[in-house]
């Protein structure tokens, strides 16, 4: 049992005076480190931007601003007043630049969408804090070590103090406040818990105090640091609560529609779950559904627990809500009007068909009567037209033309063109024969 326990022993450590100094050296931004800082800026809002995380876990991995905070914690945790203020005060010049960087970029950006990166820098909760906090113990374990490997990279990544500088940069940019407050929340998390994750390790493994302080000043140092911690683990605890809570509102929510939302003859189009507002709104397709079936179906929300939420059961255009209402109505309006143009259109057709069929037939018995009369006949184009003259005027006609065994004498052919007028009904009437 002893062997096992010395496995966790802390050995090859770091000289104290080499891992103060490595820290000390960190803390400072000015040339360098201040410019490796704008970059990994713009690089960071470019990949919340773009959505990219790997464009994001690449500024994490370039970003310096691990210095000044764990600069924080070990001051406090050896009494050096000197490294105190000054960790302090580049930790508020590489903050400042970050937000006027991230907020310069924003406002010239052309895209504006608050894509999931951003998003879930907005909404911290304990689980951030935790985070943070065995993060900043990773980070100051390797540092007191001789042997770092590549752990400060992914401290660097684990912990995320870039991107929700960019974001709160997108919310002063995009003037949304709830953006700013909440990743700027984020950021002090992450200063908080890494900072005092350094001073509970150097306070544990007893690095030598610079300065002593009476009793006095320690214990109201001791209170100033607890009440930074509450104050910022307390609204985490809130927000972490109100995460599971959703969590669970969404995994019920979900069993509910997979046993419960069953009708004959329909099927689920889509689905939303709303966990904040407690709402679950269904789209189905097929028959219509009756109000009865939709009443018992909201009855047995209660036994999911689910008995203070709100279900929407919408079918075909229902699901529109009522600001697409008038956008729906012209719509069906268009729609009307296109098939009515079309019923329109095919009557016409229908129309010009008929008069077609009519003009074949009457031009069969035409023929027959004609052929009764004069024998002569052998075939005859009989072909309804328009007469166009110089003056403009367009006459309404028929053509005639006859072909004839034998030729026919012309009273014969000025009898037959007169009848024809006649049984045709059109005084301009041509008639033709060869």
């Amino acid at each position: 049992m002893e062997n096992f326990f010395r496995k966790f022993k802390l050995e090859d450590k770091e000289e104290v005076a080499t891992v103060i100094s490595v820290i000390d050296k960190g803390v400072v931004f000015r040339g360098t480190n201040l410019w490796i800082l704008i970059f990994a800026i713009f690089v960071a809002s470019l990949g919340l931007n773009v959505n990219s995380t790997a464009v994001i876990i690449g500024a994490m991995l370039i970003s310096p601003l691990m210095g000044p905070i764990m600069g924080i914690g070990l001051s406090i945790g050896i009494n050096d007043v000197t490294l105190l203020k000054k960790s302090i005060l580049n930790y508020g010049i590489a903050t400042i630049v970050a937000l006027t960087t991230s907020t310069l970029f924003f406002l010239i950006s052309p895209l504006n969408d608050a894509h999931s990166e951003i998003l879930a820098r907005t909404s911290p909760s304990i689980y951030d804090v935790l985070i943070a906090l065995f993060g900043g113990f990773a980070g100051i374990v390797a540092t007191s070590s001789r042997q770092k490997g590549n752990v400060i990279p992914g401290v660097a990544i684990a912990t995320a103090l870039m991107p929700p500088l960019c974001t709160a940069g997108y919310g002063l940019a995009t003037f949304q406040l709830s953006y700013f407050i909440g990743a700027f929340y984020l950021f002090v998390i992450n200063t908080v818990f890494i900072a005092l994750a350094t001073l509970l390790f150097v306070r544990t493994v007893q690095f030598p105090l610079k300065h002593l302080q009476n009793p006095r000043s320690q214990k109201i140092a001791r209170r100033i640091i607890w009440l930074v911690v509450l104050v910022t683990l307390i609204p985490s605890l809130y927000f972490g609560y109100d995460l599971v809570q959703q969590d669970r509102f969404t995994k019920k929510a979900n069993r509910f529609i997979a046993n419960e939302a069953h009708f004959p003859n329909d099927y689920l189009l889509s689905k939303r779950i709303d966990p904040k507002k407690k709402e679950i709104a269904l789209v189905f397709g097929g028959e219509r559904i009756a109000s009865k079936d939709i009443d018992a179906l909201k009855a047995r929300l209660q036994y999911y627990e689910l008995e203070k939420a709100t279900l929407q059961v919408n079918q075909g255009f229902a699901y529109l809500d009522e600001d697409k209402e008038l956008l729906r109505n012209e719509q069906l309006s268009q729609f009307t009007g296109a098939i009515a143009i079309k019923d329109r259109q095919q009557d016409s057709l229908r129309h010009i068909l008929d008069s077609i069929k009519g003009i074949e037939l009457s031009g069969q018995q035409l023929f027959a009567e004609m052929k009764a009369q004069y024998p002569e006949i052998d075939s005859a184009v009989i072909q309804p037209g328009y007469v166009y003259s110089d003056s403009n005027k367009v006459n309404y006609g028929y053509f005639v033309l006859l072909n004839l065994k034998s030729p026919i004498r012309s009273s014969e052919k000025g009898k037959l063109e007169k009848w024809l007028k006649v049984r045709l009904g059109r005084s301009n009437l041509k008639l033709i024969t060869q």
